[in-house]
């Protein structure tokens, strides 16, 4: 059976870590509370959308209809743009 040829590899190689990691330097952490805060945004958000589907519209706010899902919704993409940003 015919063997392929090989990739020629340049001669460069990388003796550490440092080179990999040198465009984080200058980035900072994000505080300790940044993820639960995300992910806990993305769950109220979720339990808002299935309380109102589960209760036909007449919860979690009653007299806002549809505008329940507009709230749902934005709550989970507050958490979601939270997540962009974590580091």
């Amino acid at each position: 059976m015919a063997e392929s040829k090989k990739r020629k590899k340049n001669n460069r190689e990388v003796s550490d870590d440092t080179e990999i990691h040198m465009w984080t330097d200058g980035i900072p952490l994000s505080p300790s509370w940044w993820a639960p805060a995300f992910v806990s945004l993305l769950i109220i958000g979720l339990i808002w959308l299935i309380v109102y589907y589960m209760s036909s519209g007449a919860y979690p706010i009653p007299g806002v209809s549809w505008w329940n899902l507009v709230i749902g919704l934005g709550i989970m993409m507050v958490g979601f743009l939270m997540t962009l940003r974590w580091r």
